[in-house]
């Protein structure tokens, strides 16, 4: 179910993350790989993520996702191993919220889609995911998670 279809300015944010081509099936595995490691490297740093964590999808090819998998930080940070300091873009966002499970955030897209399409904007890529909250947390039908599209200048 979408909610909150908005068109707003977003901040840059600096980021830590991994880029991975991965399969559609095969993404459950790296985010909680990913994620995993991003925070035990935090934790070593003695340091926080400025925010959830994010999905930034630079293709849509289901066999051969191109992704970047992170967390906002509050300063970039140096890398280590696969993680690098990268940048949630400072732009206009077009921005809603999908709630329930992620096996139904197609429908999610497409009513975003239209509703961005009505606002007479154009999107660019990347796409963000930011997964507000998780399955150990709440059950799947309460899933929050923020869906971002960054904008074309007008």
């Amino acid at each position: 179910m979408m909610t909150d279809c908005e068109i707003k300015k977003q901040e840059a944010q600096p980021s830590l993350a991994a880029r991975q081509v991965v399969p559609v099936e095969k993404l459950p595995e790296v985010l909680g790989r990913v994620f995993g490691a991003i925070m035990a490297y935090l934790d070593d740093l003695k340091k926080k993520p400025a925010g959830p964590p994010f999905v930034a999808y630079l293709n849509m090819d289901m066999q051969a996702l191109d992704v970047e998998v992170g967390f906002p930080v509050h300063d970039e940070l140096p890398a280590k191993g696969e993680l690098k300091p990268t940048t949630i873009p400072g732009l206009e966002v077009a921005t809603c919220m999908h709630t329930g499970p992620y096996d139904a955030i197609e429908d999610t897209y497409t009513a975003f889609s239209e509703c961005i399409k009505q606002q007479n904007v154009e999107t660019g890529d990347p796409v963000y995911e930011f997964y507000l909250s998780s399955p150990d947390q709440v059950p799947v039908d309460k899933l929050k998670t923020r869906l971002v599209f960054l904008l074309k200048p007008r």
